[in-house]
């Protein structure tokens, strides 16, 4: 019996052995990222401990309402999407020019040693972070107090004082992350053509419009993809960063409380479903629309950059 040369039916044998080692993927999207979607029912429930998920009593979107008129989910929003600006931006922008500067060295074993003590903080844990910050700020016995004391300077009282948040966050953020990023780019500028740099240095340029010139124009579509792929989890809000850090400090939430940390919370101490997962399908659907209309704006402004 001959088989149609196309359709699905031909594919499937003639790459199975393809499509078998695709199994063991497909199977582990399928139970850990679809099968709990059907958990999104939980956001338009009371949800009872009492009884099942699909016996609890049915609200539509009363928690999605509540969690509006309450200016909680505008805040969380607000916090979740300026801080995750922040780290965007400015460890693309540092990340860039520690690559440009990087690739520049002459010096290997200087350059190798550069390369691993900015790259080193990426294996640091949040937890052994936790610990460094807490140990650094704590009021009583904390270095920082510690120090001023020893100057005759007055204390100052990190962890209630939520506005040094806004920007303790995000340095350590950058101190953790800015050496993998570079790494990323630093790959790029190997893969631009010497030639370039040649000619460059034929006509005069020196080090500085060699990179204004050649190296960041040639960096774009890099910057292009990463930036995409940071906006499709501008939502998540490193959620390891700022529970780790801040943890149950409620005096501390109106400036550092993102979605993450209030889905963990929610279910963790007031065991409110509803709400959890009111907030989480709110994360997803932003997330999905914004990534969206990104790649829409890129790919009509150059296609060759746009993810899909």
């Amino acid at each position: 019996m001959l088989i149609r040369r196309k359709g699905i039916i031909y594919e499937l044998i003639k790459n199975r052995v393809l499509f078998l080692m695709l199994l063991p993927v497909l199977a582990f999207f399928l139970i850990n990222n679809y099968a709990p979607m059907v958990g999104i029912y939980y956001a338009f429930v009371r949800f009872d401990f009492n009884r099942s998920l699909f016996n609890s009593e049915f609200i539509g979107l009363e928690n999605f309402r509540f969690l509006w008129q309450s200016g909680i989910l505008s805040k969380l929003t607000f916090n979740t999407l300026g801080y995750n600006l922040v780290f965007i931006v400015s460890s693309n922008v540092l990340a860039i020019v520690c690559a440009v500067l990087l690739s520049e060295i002459q010096l290997k074993w200087f350059k190798k040693l550069t390369q691993s003590i900015l790259f080193l903080p990426y294996f640091v844990s949040f937890v052994i972070l936790s610990v460094i910050v807490y140990n650094v700020f704590n009021y009583e016995s904390g270095f920082l107090n510690t120090t001023l004391r020893g100057f005759g300077m007055s204390e100052v009282d990190v962890y209630n004082t939520p506005w040094l948040w806004v920007i303790l966050i995000p340095v350590f953020y950058l101190w953790k992350n800015i050496g993998y990023s570079m790494v990323i780019y630093l790959a790029a500028i190997t893969g631009i053509s010497d030639e370039y740099y040649e000619a460059a240095k034929i006509d005069g340029a020196n080090i500085f419009q060699r990179a204004r010139f050649i190296t960041v124009p040639m960096l774009k579509s890099t910057f292009i993809v990463l930036l995409l792929f940071a906006l499709g989890s501008i939502m998540k809000g490193q959620f390891d960063l700022f529970y780790q850090l801040i943890g149950n400090n409620g005096i501390l939430y109106n400036t550092t409380d993102i979605l993450d940390t209030y889905v963990y919370r929610s279910l963790k101490v007031t065991f409110d479903m509803g709400m959890a997962s009111a907030a989480g399908l709110y994360q997803s659907i932003f997330g999905f629309v914004l990534i969206m209309v990104v790649n829409t704006i890129i790919r009509r402004i150059n296609e060759d950059y746009a993810l899909f």
